[in-house]
């Protein structure tokens, strides 16, 4: 076991230097040679044994993972203290919350429940209604007192009494007013159509990228892990005289920068996790993971979907309803000039004295009947205002339409774009660097090739699946925004009908 142990710390030594600084294959050779040497003074018994770090099966490839390298324990030629490697696997824990994983479903569950827009957008619907059931309703009568030569002339006659007074809408303006208040409904009703692709767009768009944000830790950690390998191998060699102060810098340098880079992979999973408890409504949802699998991208026909957003988006729903409300409002502008007819009956008592008997004439009635003539004011203004609404709003459907296309075409480019470009790293990129890997590996162990370039081609590797992630990410942000008619944003708040 010293043997193997003397071996891995001379070929570790040298992880993660530039390809300027390390020795030239032949020297490490050599190096090998005379390290193997010392081990066999050592324990004569031990096996040699070629290091490598394992594989460990990732979706769609292979990568290397070294999480078994130092099984028995790394340890210095003086009797150093854990190695990088092993402190990798403890601050692994700290990388991700453990506990059961939330589903898609269960978040959208949530949001559907908790997201404060929908409440306010269903709100609307309500306030609409009020509003038509308002708009129906008839004049209400006006009843008060009426009085005539109140204790006038020499006996104290007058009369005094009751009156009572109604408006007759005519012409429709009732029906027109509910129409117009009905359009205003379906608006409001579409709205909340809208407004549950927006926060379900949301939620999903958060869910894949803490999701990507996941697998980024992941790499990351093995990054850092392999970098704090080289730290370890280095010091240990540099005490034997196998490595150089500039050998030992580079590889705590790099080191430094695997530590920032997981570091900012985590800080960036916890502010999508906040920024998707804040979506689905639970801002103290704590910190955890999301269950779901990347590589299952949606597949998705550009003039299939064209057509359903052209056919089916809230916002071109929105924008017809739109036309029709102001084809609404132009009717009852059109009804506005009609007049109503206003009645209105009075009941008295009449004080006047009656000759020869001087009795008072008793209770007598009267009634008055009137229309107002439409001469000055034909609402002639509210009737032009109407007719430019109705062709602001038949050329409002036009302009959705032409956005809905051009938002289309930049959601579907980006979609293929990153679509072409992930499964140019699944089926080409990535099997190529896990086999110049592999094949780096097995020239090293056969003394034909120096280690660095077995380190470089790992590096490869780990950096093209990060790649290959981000990839994976636009594709489905892409996809989701096309699925959800560009409709994002699920804490935006509802726009109003009214």
């Amino acid at each position: 076991m010293a043997h193997r142990r003397d071996l891995r710390m001379q070929l570790a030594g040298i992880m993660l230097l530039p390809a300027a600084l390390v020795l030239s294959a032949n020297a490490q050779q050599q190096n090998m040679q005379s390290m193997t040497g010392m081990a066999m003074q050592t324990n004569q018994s031990a096996p040699p044994s070629a290091p490598g770090p394992q594989m460990m099966k990732m979706p769609g490839m292979q990568m290397p993972m070294n999480h078994n390298q130092h099984e028995h324990g790394m340890e210095s030629m003086s009797g150093m203290q854990m190695s990088g490697d092993d402190r990798g696997m403890k601050d692994d824990m700290q990388d991700l919350p453990t506990g059961p994983a939330l589903k898609l479903e269960e978040l959208e569950q949530m949001a559907l429940t908790r997201n404060p827009t929908l409440s306010q957008a269903n709100a609307e619907v309500r306030a609409a209604e009020g509003t038509k059931q308002q708009s129906g309703l008839y004049p209400n009568p006006t009843v008060g007192y009426y009085g005539d030569e109140i204790r006038g002339g020499s006996f104290r006659s007058g009369k005094e009494g009751a009156f009572l007074s109604q408006t007759i809408v005519l012409g429709g303006k009732l029906g027109a007013a509910r129409q117009t208040a009905e359009q205003q409904r379906l608006q409001a009703v579409i709205n909340v159509e809208a407004q549950r692709y927006r926060v379900l767009s949301g939620v999903r768009s958060l869910y894949y990228e803490v999701l990507a944000a996941q697998r980024l830790v992941q790499i990351r950690r093995q990054l850092l892990s392999l970098a704090n390998d080289a730290v370890d191998t280095s010091h240990q060699l540099g005490n034997v005289g196998e490595a150089d102060q500039p050998d030992i810098l580079q590889s705590e340098v790099e080191a430094e920068q695997a530590g920032l880079a997981l570091a900012s992979a985590k800080q960036d999973h916890l502010s999508l996790w906040q920024m998707l408890a804040a979506t689905v409504g639970n801002p103290d949802l704590p910190l955890g993971r999301v269950e779901g699998d990347l590589e299952v991208v949606p597949q998705l026909d550009q003039q299939e979907w064209l057509a359903k957003t052209l056919n089916e988006s809230p916002q071109i729903k929105y924008a017809q309803q739109d036309v029709d409300r102001s084809k609404a409002e132009l009717g009852e502008a059109k009804k506005a000039p009609v007049p109503d007819i206003q009645i209105s009956a009075n009941l008295s008592q009449d004080n006047e004295p009656l000759e020869p008997l001087n009795t008072r004439t008793g209770i007598v009635g009267g009634a008055q009947v009137g229309v107002q003539l439409p001469i000055f004011n034909r609402n002639q203004g509210n009737v032009e205002k109407a007719k430019a609404d109705l062709e602001r709003s038949q050329a409002e459907v036009q302009r959705i339409q032409l956005d809905l296309r051009r938002q289309a075409s930049a959601l579907f480019r980006d979609y293929a774009t990153a679509r072409m470009t992930a499964d140019r790293y699944h089926d080409s990129m990535l099997p190529r660097a896990q086999k110049a890997y592999e094949l780096y590996k097995a020239s090293y162990q056969n003394m034909a090739a120096a280690y660095p370039q077995v380190l470089i081609a790992q590096r490869t590797l780990f950096q093209l699946q990060v790649d290959y992630i981000h990839a994976l990410e636009t594709v489905w942000i892409s996809a989701l925004q096309i699925q959800g008619y560009g409709l994002s944003e699920g804490l935006a708040a509802p726009a109003s009908p009214r």
